[in-house]
């Protein structure tokens, strides 16, 4: 059977999730460029659209945490349970479990709060005065596909990070934004991680050197943004131990607000001969 690649979507598509059964929905899955695994980034996007599809609209999510349990097949849907932990009146937890026919391959926790206009909003200019615009053509230029854009480039103390925007038409419910931001944080951190292992060369060719996995993910919204603008995602590698790497960082506008933060955890090893 013929299996939908990214390009061949719109990309809103993959948040049109269609209910099956109270608080349980099924999302397509499309192919990528790298290979049979479906994207990370994807699944944890359309987790985070289910819960927001059980919270009512005027409480935005501020904070998902998840884990990566086995890699998702392109070759078919994924299901997605709901389960309602608390509604409070402040703050509404959401505990998302999608699954495929090999089982369960993410589990996620999402925290939505009330807005609270009379708190003092107080946001962080992240962007390093070193840093190269997006459109500085000695940027290694890393996209994939026709939706999402992406400029490497490297800073002093150890700083790894990309330019990423997505050119998609979103339609105007704010919560695909959320759900789009997830997506490409997934594009951001992996590569920090395997800089720090001692044969990495910061070369293309290293993804031929190492096998890995997302392991865990989070991210933390700090303020609504506009996906289809250029972000600059500021990661730091944490270091390797048994195999696992921690990267973090920072996602700001270009405008230099910071919009999100965010965490991975990373599985990396060396390819044997």
């Amino acid at each position: 059977m013929r299996q939908t690649r990214i390009d061949e979507i719109e990309f809103a598509d993959l948040f049109e999730l269609e209910p099956h059964g109270p608080d349980t929905y099924v999302g397509i899955t499309v192919r990528y460029p790298w290979g049979p695994r479906l994207f990370g980034g994807q699944v944890v996007a359309q987790a985070l659209r289910a819960a927001i599809n059980t919270v009512e609209p005027d409480r935005p999510p501020h904070s998902l945490h998840s884990y990566f349990i086995r890699p998702g097949s392109p070759e078919e849907p994924v299901r997605f349970e709901v389960e309602r932990l608390r509604d409070g009146r402040s703050f509404t937890t959401r505990q998302v479990v999608a699954r495929q026919s090999s089982g369960a391959i993410l589990n996620a926790s999402v925290s939505f709060q009330n807005p609270e206009p009379d708190q003092a909003d107080v946001p962080v200019s992240s962007i390093p005065a070193e840093l190269p615009p997006p459109t500085e053509p000695s940027l290694r230029d890393d996209s994939w596909g026709r939706f999402l854009h992406r400029k490497a480039t490297d800073l002093p103390g150890g700083r790894h990070g990309y330019w990423i925007r997505l050119d998609a038409e979103l339609g105007d419910d704010p919560a695909n934004q959320y759900c789009a931001l997830m997506f490409m944080s997934d594009s951001a951190p992996f590569r920090a991680g395997r800089l720090s292992h001692p044969d990495a060369t910061n070369e293309p060719t290293d993804r031929d050197l190492f096998v890995g996995a997302s392991l865990d993910h989070s991210v933390w919204f700090h303020r609504p943004t506009d996906v289809s603008e250029w972000h600059w995602f500021d990661m730091r590698s944490h270091g390797l131990s048994g195999g696992r790497g921690l990267s973090s960082g920072d996602i700001t506008t270009i405008g230099g607000v910071q919009a999100a933060s965010m965490a991975q955890q990373i599985l990396l090893r060396r390819k044997r001969d």
